[in-house]
């Protein structure tokens, strides 16, 4: 499989919404730093020392499965060795066994497996230096302004470390990938002799739970990464260093769900504006929105939409031609946008030669 990305221009609005944060004072948590953002946008919707860089222990495995999944083919088999041996939480990997990239992520994100950790970066890298280096690299392309990685499993070490919002960016980015958004939402599975159930026990206890991943160690303490999806809405949870992080995470949530809905300003294939055509077949095309211009807002929000269209456009146009944009504005801030595609197509005029004169024709 070749690299691919998931989807990286949403992680600028992801920076920018993150300023916007509208946070209530009838939530709080246990943890040393928090945040809550709306998945497509960014927006922040609760956040508490939220850029403070800390030790963040296995929730490292989420930047692990993204730069397998982005790097790797998941179908590949690999052969276990004892460089792949590691302390701590373990998949119970034995030097010989051969498993696909697939079940050593599952392995990885289900139940932590640091094993699983080492055996996934010699799959995609060769070692894990190389592998350390691609993970580094991703999070400098996702804006990670307060991460840095050592390792691919979460020890603590010297350099490693993250922050609550960076990490909710990173997971933000991560579940727009259908096979990652599968593993980690996987309550159990069986690869092999192998029973695997996932450590997320918020898969069970709060409404709309889709993963993401929990961490632990004496140095960081409880670390959790959630994810939930209602009424068509994604929102993603960090709490670093929290005692109580279940019921945290589960008030958070509730908390984001219960103040914001997601307000679809554009739906995708909405006609909005035209374009003049020069030297077009047609004197103008209609322009529609690609997708969905969509963002959190509380009871009291509205929004105001502006098409952003050039006076025109040089024939030909087809189908599917970017031309413009709409954007979404807050309290006069722009917190979204979408690009505009021409639904109809224009074909360049045939410019036909000047007549002849009779003498010009004679000779």
């Amino acid at each position: 499989m070749g690299k691919h990305r998931w989807g990286v221009g949403f992680v600028c609005a992801i920076l920018v919404a993150s300023l916007l944060t509208c946070q209530g004072l009838a939530v709080s948590t246990s943890a040393s730093s928090a945040v809550l953002i709306e998945q497509g946008s960014g927006r922040v919707l609760y956040e508490q020392n939220s850029d403070e860089e800390r030790l963040i222990a296995s929730v490292t495995k989420i930047m692990t499965a993204v730069v397998a999944l982005e790097h790797g083919d998941k179908l590949c088999s690999y052969t276990v060795t004892a460089g792949d041996m590691a302390e701590g939480s373990s998949m119970y990997l034995k030097p010989g066994d051969t498993l696909r990239l697939e079940e050593l992520l599952y392995g990885l994100m289900l139940v932590s497996g640091n094993d699983a950790a080492l055996a996934v970066a010699h799959c995609v890298a060769g070692d894990v230096e190389d592998f350390v280096a691609l993970m580094n690299e991703t999070a400098r392309e996702l804006g990670m302004t307060h991460s840095h990685f050592a390792n691919p499993n979460g020890l603590d070490a010297e350099g490693h470390y993250s922050s609550a919002r960076d990490l909710a960016v990173l997971a933000a980015y991560a579940l727009k990938d259908q096979d990652f958004r599968r593993i980690v939402s996987t309550a159990s599975i069986t690869i092999g002799e192998r029973y695997l159930a996932n450590h997320n026990k918020l898969l069970r206890m709060c409404e709309g739970c889709i993963g993401v991943k929990t961490g632990f160690t004496k140095a960081a303490g409880r670390t959790l990464v959630s994810a939930a999806t209602r009424d068509g809405m994604t929102l993603v949870c960090t709490t670093l260093n929290d005692g109580n992080d279940w019921q945290d995470h589960m008030d958070l949530l509730d908390y984001g769900f219960a103040n914001y809905h997601l307000e679809t300003a554009v739906p995708a294939g909405r006609v909005l504006a035209s374009v003049l055509v020069q030297e077009g077949t047609v004197i103008s095309v209609p322009l529609a929105a690609v997708e969905d211009l969509c963002y959190p807002l509380t009871g009291d929000e509205k929004l105001t939409v502006v098409a952003r269209v050039p006076l025109s456009v040089p024939a030909p146009v087809v189908p599917g031609q970017i031309v413009g944009e709409v954007c979404a504005y807050l309290e006069g801030e722009e917190v979204a946008k979408v690009d505009l595609m021409a639904t109809a197509p224009s074909a360049k005029k045939e410019v036909l030669p000047p007549a002849k004169h009779w003498w010009e024709r004679a000779f």
